[in-house]
């Protein structure tokens, strides 16, 4: 199972090279591997606890206020005696004179499936706004009908999103397909029409455990609208299941470093740090971008009597 799995791997990132991605919607994330509800629907519930999480990505630093700066909110939950979990997803992606807004709710159906591994089949509703401020376009061509508006008009579409993820101790992966309506924004000009484009994402990963305090994990995560292709590929090693730091790339795009540290009893509060070096850097691209996240994981109560813990050695034999 093992070696079907780095096949796959190795054919997603294969498939990944044919076309660059140019012309994506939507926002990417260095730190992928902490953002899977954000990406994939069906992760919902399947950490086991409740765990809120908040990535903010400021790219291209050097552009001061007209550099994309996007931020993501989540939250998941396992629900009905783990059987499934509920999620809620909000985006801000700022892109210079146009804003996009996401408000998203996630329902993961969780089914055993192989020994210590489960199949999660989710789907995820909700609400994308786009936001456009005129006052901030620039025209080349003053007689432009299309830039003759001024202030801020902002349009609210559905969304809708569907995957599947499936999850064990050493392996993962998942595919999933975003804004399955197509919904289309026009803002009352035919000329500005601009639809939602499907997105898939297909990702994986294997737990490889070097010794009893380290654990790497190598990964890979293809997007693609249907037009254009990227893929990242990711390197962790994590140690004591509190520090980690690993290396990345994403194809004509950046190399990326992440490093990052667990706090409190039970390692419950995390924080992140990725950093970008555009490569090729080039006048519409700045050499840098900054990635930060921090997430919670609420402990687990438990309920009942306190469990008793027996010990052989000081068991009475008869």
């Amino acid at each position: 199972m093992n070696k079907r799995f780095y096949r796959l791997l190795v054919l997603l990132s294969i498939l990944a090279c044919g076309k660059e991605a140019v012309a994506q919607q939507d926002a990417h994330f260095s730190q992928y591997m902490f953002n899977s509800l954000y990406i994939n629907p069906a992760a919902a519930g399947l950490d086991g606890n409740a765990k809120f999480s908040l990535i903010h990505r400021s790219q291209w630093a050097g552009y001061g206020d007209g550099g994309p700066q996007t931020t993501v909110l989540n939250f998941s939950s396992p629900i009905m005696q783990m059987k499934s979990g509920a999620g809620a997803t909000i985006v801000r992606d700022v892109l210079g004179a146009q804003s996009n807004i996401e408000a998203q709710f996630s329902y993961a159906y969780h089914l055993p499936l192989g020994p210590q591994g489960k199949l999660s089949i989710g789907a995820r509703i909700g609400a994308f706004s786009k936001t456009l401020d005129f006052d901030k376009y620039k025209p080349t061509d003053q007689d432009d009908e299309n830039l003759m508006k001024s202030g801020t008009e902002s349009q609210f579409k559905p969304d809708a999103a569907f995957g599947v993820w499936y999850k064990a101790e050493k392996y993962f992966g998942g595919i999933s397909v975003n804004h399955l309506i197509k919904s289309e924004f026009d803002f009352g000009t035919k000329s500005l029409r601009n639809p939602l484009s499907r997105h898939m994402y297909v990702t994986g990963g294997y737990n490889y455990e070097a010794n009893y305090s380290l654990i790497l994990t190598p990964s890979v995560l293809v997007k693609t609208d249907f037009n254009s292709y990227s893929f990242d590929v990711n390197a962790m090693a994590t140690y004591n299941n509190k520090y980690w730091g690993g290396l990345s790339y994403r194809n004509a795009d950046a190399i990326t470093a992440v490093i990052g540290m667990a706090m409190l009893k039970d390692n419950n509060l995390r924080f992140g740090y990725a950093f970008d070096l555009t490569v090729p850097s080039s006048d519409a691209k700045k050499p840098t971008s900054h990635e930060v996240m921090v997430s919670y994981s609420i402990p687990v109560l438990l309920v009942g009597p306190k469990p008793v813990m027996r010990v052989p050695r000081y068991r009475k034999s008869n």
